[in-house]
């Protein structure tokens, strides 16, 4: 396989598909070398589900050697390897490409080991986000960071993808909960990055590297990740407001009187109305409304909470709620963790973005979402982290109208510039995958995105890892003719060859 700078095309190696299950099943299972069609068809996109590709071959690795002579054989033979997890993500990373053999780790779901004292937890990449949690609690521990998937996404991805949550304001993403992390290369060698005893080491940040790196510098077989301690209290205020604006404003205030909500999360009518006849997680109908969660000691939170209260209603926020329970805590984030799916209900498809932007930024940029949502005729409910500023608009869409998905990547697309001309980026924590690799082009000037594919030809010279994700090449960006490039003209010459 080689990959062409000037045409940006891969050129794959043909291999028969006979031959590599007689190869394989030597050491693996035959019961795990999957090559019939239906066996392959659920493997053909993950939750992004636009894109959609039947890969050649999935294997199903049971042990870390096993893993080791795929990579290895794949290295021999230059073929393409894509490593899976549980297929929740959301940019098509990974997405089969042609001649691909897709290595699922969900056979590596064990939890290894559970350290009370280092407050760690040792763990293989097809561990579900929450059974770390569930596994964690009898010691008064979790695990902090959770996405809205997390009862069934996988932490492999989530290192893969560096995956935030409701809780990321407080608690940071994956990178800032995970100690250690256990690699196979691109020639099939065990690399161990990181530790158990310290979130940091001498030389280059090689753990904070591979954190949303898409599977593009080595697959991922053991992660050793920080539990937390559960708080005393934790108490939510529910809020509702006649504008998205005044919502957005509240978040301001919140965040510049130095209060660092354990979550803070909003959702604009439409989102509010799916999630109500979804969850009836008694929600008030608001065009905006505003989760604020606060933990720590029971005396903490009621000085802080008092804050927060006065701050939400000089912004003319009504219906204010606190939950009174943990139950009622629950309630309160059940209907929000739900939106997605209650989404699902309303429309025949939507369009998740994942632009980010800064916290001051909000006001402006969803009355800018508004205006596009009119101009493409397209609704649009807006679920977001607002704390971070990690907007989540879902586009619905109807996938069996002729141009009805070309408009709603088109909407899509200007979300995602919108927010880099605001200062941000457009990708908070789904990752870039397939989905915003031309998005890439706007973002990063040419010297950034040449570092990018250095980085990748040093740990992956042939280029056999997720290839054609995440990183575009200099010819796509000065094809697209994006503000980057310098007027369509290639700076670099030196464009390695992966």
């Amino acid at each position: 396989m080689a990959f062409d700078p000037q045409t940006g095309q891969f050129e794959f190696n043909d291999w028969n598909i006979s031959q590599a299950v007689s190869d394989l099943q030597r050491t693996i299972p035959r019961q795990n070398l999957l090559d019939q069609p239906a066996q392959l068809a659920p493997y053909e996109c993950d939750g992004l589900s636009a894109y959609r590709k039947v890969p050649k071959m999935v294997v199903l690795p049971e042990t870390i050697e096993q893993c080791q002579q795929i990579m290895r054989y794949c290295k021999e033979r230059a073929i393409p390897l894509i490593a899976r997890g549980a297929g929740t993500g959301l940019s098509g990373g990974v997405l089969p490409v042609e001649q691909a053999i897709v290595l699922s780790l969900t056979k590596f779901n064990r939890i290894r080991k559970i350290d009370p004292l280092q407050r760690l937890a040792v763990v293989e990449p097809g561990v579900r986000n929450l059974a770390i949690t569930e596994a964690a609690s009898q010691y008064g521990l979790y695990f902090a960071p959770d996405p809205s998937s997390q009862i069934a996404c996988s932490i492999g991805g989530n290192v893969a993808e560096n995956s935030g949550g409701v809780h990321s304001l407080k608690y940071g993403l994956t990178v800032n909960n995970v100690m250690g992390l256990k690699i196979i290369n691109a020639d099939g060698e065990i690399i161990e990055i990181g530790g158990g005893e310290c979130m940091d080491s001498p030389g280059y940040d090689l753990l904070a590297l591979m954190h949303g790196s898409e599977g593009l510098l080595g697959v991922i077989i053991e992660i050793t990740v920080r539990l937390v301690p559960k708080p005393e209290a934790a108490q939510v205020l529910l809020a509702a407001f006649d504008s998205v604006t005044d919502a957005g404003n509240a978040v301001r205030d919140i965040i510049s009187a130095g209060i660092i909500p354990a979550g803070m999360e909003m959702m604009d009518r439409l989102a509010i109305e799916a999630a109500e006849d979804f969850v009836h997680a008694d929600y008030p109908l608001a065009e905006a409304l505003l989760l604020c969660e606060l933990d720590g000691t029971h005396s903490a939170i009621e000085q802080q909470m008092a804050q927060v209260e006065s701050i939400v209603k000089n912004c003319q926020a009504h219906d204010i709620s606190l939950s009174q329970d943990d139950a009622q805590r629950a309630l309160f984030w059940a209907g929000r963790k739900a939106a997605f799916p209650a989404v699902g209900r309303i429309s025949p498809d939507y369009y998740c973005m994942d632009g980010t932007i800064p916290r001051k930024e909000l006001p402006e940029v969803l009355t800018r979402i508004t205006e596009l949502s009119k101009h493409y005729g397209l609704r649009c409910a807006n679920v977001f982290h607002a704390g971070d500023g990690n907007l989540h608009p879902l586009i619905l869409y109807d996938a069996n109208k002729p141009g009805d998905l070309e408009k709603a990547e088109q909407f899509g697309a200007d979300i995602c510039k919108l927010s880099i001309d605001k200062g941000g980026t457009i990708t908070g924590e789904h990752g870039v995958g397939v989905e915003k690799i031309d998005l890439m082009c706007h973002q990063f000037d040419s010297p950034e995105l040449l570092q990018f594919h250095r980085i990748k030809s040093v740990l992956d010279h042939q280029g056999i890892l997720n290839p054609g994700k995440a990183v575009p090449s200099l010819h796509r960006c000065a094809e697209l003719g994006a503000m980057h490039v310098h007027a369509g003209k290639l700076p670099h010459p030196d464009i390695p060859r992966f």
